[in-house]
């Protein structure tokens, strides 16, 4: 399922097209994902003005200039892709610039294009902002102006791991107390929001921890606390330079792919030579997920 770097790599794609633009005309091909489609979802977006794109945690997050705001999940192998509109051709300066390293020719099957948003860019002219998701497991969501904040989706997510709002003390408070250990506790969306199975386990391997230690004593150690916060900042910005991870679906807006799993030190590596000491790389299951580490090397 993709992770915070590949959702932050898909809205910096659709960004530049989208933000600013003016929805003509929403296509459903199908009546529902995992949710049914919001009631009337066309009518209330046509015309509509996109103002923002966020993202939260593993959420992304369309804004529009009536305050109401769209809340997509990937589910497991959802995707966007950006296309020119074939209804209308774009004017020349937007064909050279969408033909400027921004789209690629992908090879997604169209039965599997649930969600087509055609959009009036000012730079881009008419595009085709496409969803596609052959397992249907992704959603959209409409939510109200004001409403967003204590939408059920996103009311109790933590704090985000970007940035420098997490440090070694927000880390400390967050684990005080807590008998759970490490991975389970980094993997709660109410401590930190989007931090998912590859990335703690990369974090996790950076910092020299076990998976398997109590998160308490971590809390307890401030220098351990403050290591631990800088290798998930650190993890998490250098995926999103890499365009995240493509292990099976993830591909980037302008369907090229993301290659940090190439710089994976324990992530998917069992059996192969821990990158710090050489020793095998051990693969245990915690709570129905895989976790990969070094014995060997972590505390």
């Amino acid at each position: 399922m993709p992770e915070l770097p590949e959702v932050e790599t898909v809205r910096r794609g659709l960004q530049p097209v989208m933000e600013g633009a003016v929805v003509e005309k929403l296509v459903l091909n199908r009546p529902d994902l995992r949710f049914p489609f919001p009631e009337n979802l066309n009518e209330r977006l046509q015309g509509q003005k996109i103002v923002s794109l966020g993202r939260r945690a593993k959420y992304l997050l369309i804004e529009f200039e009536d305050g109401a705001s769209l809340i997509s999940h990937l589910g497991m192998s959802g995707s966007y892709r950006i296309e020119p509109d074939l209804r209308i051709s774009a004017p020349k300066q937007a064909q050279e610039q969408a033909d400027d390293g921004f789209h690629y020719p992908r090879s997604k099957n169209p039965a599997h294009d649930h969600v087509v948003f055609h959009v009036q860019s000012e730079i881009y002219g008419q595009r085709q902002v496409i969803y596609n998701d052959p397992r249907r497991f992704g959603f959209l969501l409409l939510c109200g102006a004001g409403e967003l904040a204590d939408h059920p989706s996103l009311k109790d997510l933590g704090i985000e791991p970007t940035g420098n709002s997490l440090s070694g003390a927000v880390l400390a408070s967050l684990f005080k107390g807590k008998k759970t250990v490490l991975k389970a506790a980094l993997l709660d969306q109410r401590l930190i929001a989007g931090l998912g199975n590859i990335y703690v386990c990369e974090a996790l391997w950076r910092t020299g921890l076990s998976p398997l230690r109590a998160a308490a004593e971590v809390a307890e150690d401030p220098k351990l606390a403050e290591a631990l916060a800088t290798s998930i900042r650190e993890v998490i910005a250098e995926a999103i330079v890499a365009g995240g991870s493509s292990l099976r679906d993830h591909r980037q807006a302008d369907g090229t792919l993301g290659y940090f799993q190439h710089s994976f030190a324990v992530y998917d590596r069992e059996g192969e030579p821990c990158r710090r000491c050489g020793a095998p790389v051990q693969r245990i299951v915690q709570n129905g997920r895989s976790t990969f580490f070094c014995a060997a090397c972590s505390v």
